[in-house]
């Protein structure tokens, strides 16, 4: 369990779900339904990732032995690797995902289902894409708990796997209320090199995998 817990708070650094939290955090008025649009963007995600866990959990539990076999064998130190090397070579390359948070903003000028579903297609490409999450499902489907228990602790893997971003959220709160507090003015430190914050994220995720994989070797 502690391992899959693991592997969801890596899951937790979701850039582009980051970015869009800080977008609207800009782009809605200092009296807008920010708590609104944002509350229902993380619920939407959050239903993505639980969805999607489900029968992920369902198929690992279907072929747990090779699962075991998997976890046990250096191949998933290799995978981890080569998912982290990847990571850092796309994130050498480069790129800017301004343009993907302006489309996914259209939809999030006010609360309603437009936001919640917008939340969960987010949340569903974050798991489909996501190694972290299908290692972190993969150690709970062979954690020894009996399956009810299994599909029961979604409910905090999926939290887990939301849990930078909703902090996102409440510090985005927070620097709206009082911008021109401490936390405020690191903030608009931080929001002046987004790019490099992005990068710096990719990179210790990137990292992070690799140093998990050359441990499990």
């Amino acid at each position: 369990m502690f391992y899959a817990a693991r592997f969801a708070l890596l899951d937790s650094v979701n850039v582009l779900l980051i970015g869009v939290i800080v977008a609207v955090a800009v782009m809605v008025s200092p009296r807008g339904k920010y708590r609104g649009i944002v509350g229902r963007l993380i619920l939407g995600d959050w239903l993505g990732v639980f969805v999607t866990a489900i029968p992920t959990l369902a198929l690992f539990h279907l072929v747990k032995e090779k699962v075991e076999a998997l976890l046990a064998s250096p191949v998933l130190g290799i995978i981890l690797i080569l998912t982290g090397v990847f990571g850092v070579l796309m994130t050498l390359r480069g790129g800017d995902n301004s343009a993907l948070v302006d489309k996914i903003l259209v939809p999030l000028k006010r609360p309603g289902i437009k936001t919640v579903s917008t939340g969960f297609v987010l949340g569903v490409i974050q798991s489909l894409t996501s190694v972290p999450f299908f290692t972190g499902l993969a150690y709970l489907s062979v954690s020894g708990f009996s399956p009810l228990v299994n599909y029961a602790a979604l409910f905090l893997y999926s939290s887990l796997a939301l849990s930078l971003p909703t902090a996102v959220a409440v510090l985005m709160a927070v620097v709206r209320a009082n911008p021109s507090s401490p936390v405020g003015k690191r903030f608009t430190a931080a929001r002046e090199n987004s790019q490099r914050v992005s990068t710096y994220a990719a990179y210790a995720v990137s990292i992070i995998l690799v140093l998990i994989g050359v441990l499990h070797l």
